[in-house]
């Protein structure tokens, strides 16, 4: 593996995404066929999506495609009829004097009633069939994110591009796909209704169709060259939304509002919003505009045609052509039905073609790569439970996705049964990452780690990650109950009231739970339950330790597990973890070197390379990093006292 190890950004999806342009005339053909291929598996893409989700909204959307495309020719030609009758009895009384029998106008008046009644019924099962499939669509479409994001590897959170793909990918989860597919239909519905219209207007006039079409061609070039420029800006700008969405939130999120208003920062994120906002909507609004002078310009010189064409129909009526005042409206309702109609089916390609290329936003992040694999899938090895293990760091560095610094450098570590380790050293000198390795939430950039002797790729990280029982010191704080957030140390144990209380007594939470409202059974946190209680930090830390004792692991691992913790609380959870960690291995962080002093292993890092390691005593007498570190809070702790 060579620096900067992590998963990369996926340069070969995004190359077929991208679609170059043709440098010469002689590479358009084969522009456009990439550009007809990629529209067409992101359309099978989008299908594939709706079918795992509802396969009865495909075929409703079928159905209606057919249904929309043919129901508007009967509608003109029962009105035709319909009028043609009522201009008949006009005359006839105007002749005669006497009405016609009710009967002659009553059949098309049933069937233009008939008409309306079942098309307004159609539309309105067809409307709630597809927002309940809709809902059902976008739940699916959201789990599939969410399985995928639980996939992920660590690393790949700490890279921007990532949150680029996960914001899109998030953004088009909704709707988006059944849109394209309603919007696909209805180029079905469109077509039909168009082909009929056309078939109408031969009678009198074959070329006026296509008079139509062709004023329709810059139309669709506008439309698809600006479709093109929208998409690029928004994929462009993604940073600037998700900056835009940070500084809102900041003002509305409960854990940072104390701060933000004492230190006076509303105004500040405010107008930092503004600042992004502006620089975002100024594209927008310049594409906006150009893209509504071509349209307006353009709809100026097809309504002089459209006039035109309708002036040569009436001119049709005048001279004789066209006896019957239906069929006049007829011709004229279908020549406005073929405009109308191939204007609709610009439009709905086009939309349809944009939101094809927006939903490469989910499948660039559905694409994304795991790295966190087993070395050798097929034949992972064994990992043993309920038993001593032997951990070993050979030569291994660690460099952060995306940067050139060494975070680890050249550790050489080895951890017995039974050991219980300390990790030592200023902030930033690596003990956090040494962990995450050691835990194979990252692997790293060189060296190997061998877990029992063997490289730890070769275990399947799911049933590697059951042997640690692991807090971090930004441990997770979930709205729910007070012994789910117990529970949830080992998700997969079953949930009894005596192991619960008991991982609390062991973390010294007990005391605190017993006076809550509903004890183990509040809810904290006031996001969901009005009853829900807010804890202090240091509740929320003996929580969180108490997910440590309830876990059934073979391998303890604590990221300043009482940082919050008064040295009275620390003092009588570490006698606690004495006994939890009897034939187990322990590491554990912390910066209060008092704690360190029982341990058979101190580590002492600084800038990533392991300089001092030993007992207490050893350390203390070599006069090195760790004496200086030591004596230091000490000399501290004892001055604070007096």
């Amino acid at each position: 593996m060579g620096p900067g190890f992590g998963p990369p950004p996926n340069h070969e999806m995004n190359d077929k995404l991208k679609e170059p342009k043709p440098e010469s005339l002689r590479e358009v053909p084969g522009y456009l066929v990439r550009l007809i291929s990629n529209f067409f598996s992101r359309l099978f893409y989008i299908v594939k999506l709706v079918w795992e989700a509802r396969p009865s909204l495909l075929f409703s959307m079928m159905f209606m495609a057919l249904f929309n495309g043919i129901m508007p020719v009967i509608g003109s030609l029962i009105s035709a009829n319909l009028i043609t009758q009522l201009s008949l009895a006009l005359v006839a009384f105007a002749q005669t004097g006497e009405a016609v029998s009710f009967s002659e106008v009553l059949f098309p008046l049933v069937l233009q009633f008939g008409y309306l009644f079942f098309n307004s019924f159609v539309h309105h099962i067809n409307g709630i069939v597809t927002r309940l499939s809709g809902e059902m669509v976008t739940n699916h479409i959201k789990v599939k994110i969410m399985k995928k994001a639980r996939e992920i590897d660590l690393a790949s959170f700490d890279m921007p591009d990532f949150y680029e793909r996960l914001e899109n990918a998030n953004r088009e989860a909704g709707m988006r796909p059944v849109n394209v597919l309603n919007a696909t239909f209805n180029i079905i519905s469109t077509m039909i209704s168009i082909v009929s219209f056309i078939v109408v207007l031969c009678a009198i006039a074959w070329w006026a169709p296509l008079v139509v079409i062709v004023l329709s061609a810059p139309s669709a070039i506008i439309s698809f060259y600006f479709r093109r420029k929208n998409f690029n800006y928004m994929r462009r700008r993604s940073k600037d939304r998700r900056q835009m969405n940070y500084y809102s939130n900041l003002l509305v999120n409960k854990d940072l509002v104390k701060e933000v208003r004492l230190f006076g920062l509303s105004d500040t994120f405010i107008y930092r919003y503004d600042e992004v906002f502006n620089r975002y909507f100024g594209g927008i609004k310049k594409l906006i505009w150009h893209e509504g002078a071509w349209n307006i310009s353009i709809s100026l010189i097809t309504s002089t045609v459209n006039c035109l064409l309708f002036l040569f129909i009436a001119n049709q009526v005048r001279l004789g052509g066209i006896t019957e005042i239906g069929n006049y409206s007829l011709y004229t309702g279908a020549l406005n039905s073929i405009a109308s109609g191939v204007a609709a089916l610009i439009s709905t390609v086009a939309t349809i073609y944009e939101g094809t290329l927006f939903i490469d936003n989910m499948i660039l992040f559905m694409n994304e790569e795991k790295h966190i694999t087993p070395l050798l899938p097929e034949g992972c090895a064994t990992v043993k439970r309920h038993c001593g293990h032997t951990i070993e760091f050979r030569h291994v560095s660690f460099i952060y996705p995306g940067t050139t610094r060494k975070v680890l450098d050249d550790i050489n570590l080895r951890l017995d049964p039974g050991d219980t380790a300390v990790l030592v050293g200023l902030n930033g000198a690596g003990k956090t990452t040494l962990i995450k390795l050691l835990t194979r939430l990252y692997d790293p950039t060189e060296g190997v780690i061998l877990f029992d002797g063997r490289d730890i790729r070769e275990y399947d990280p799911k049933e590697l990650y059951k042997v640690f029982g692991i807090i971090f010191q930004d441990f997770g704080k979930y709205a729910v109950s007070v012994t789910e957030n117990i529970a949830f140390g080992q998700i997969d144990k079953e949930i009894t009231d005596d192991e619960i209380r008991k991982a609390a007594i062991n973390s010294s939470a007990d005391e605190y739970i017993q006076k809550l409202p509903q004890q183990y059974d509040t809810p904290l946190m006031r996001y969901f339950e009005k009853e829900g209680i807010e804890l202090s930090i240091g509740q929320w830390q003996k929580l969180s330790i108490a997910r440590a004792f309830y876990s059934d692991s073979d391998i303890l691992i604590l990221d300043e597990p009482t940082a919050s913790l008064d040295p009275m609380a620390e003092q009588e959870i570490f006698n606690q973890f004495d006994k939890l960690s009897e034939d187990k291995t322990t590491v554990f962080v912390s910066h209060r070197l008092s704690s360190a002093t029982a341990a058979n292993k101190i580590i002492v890092l600084e800038y990533g390379k392991i300089i001092e390691m030993g007992d207490h005593k050893s350390l203390m007498a070599a006069h090195g990093k760790y004496y200086e570190l030591f004596s230091t809070q000490a000399k501290r702790y004892i001055s604070s006292e007096d």
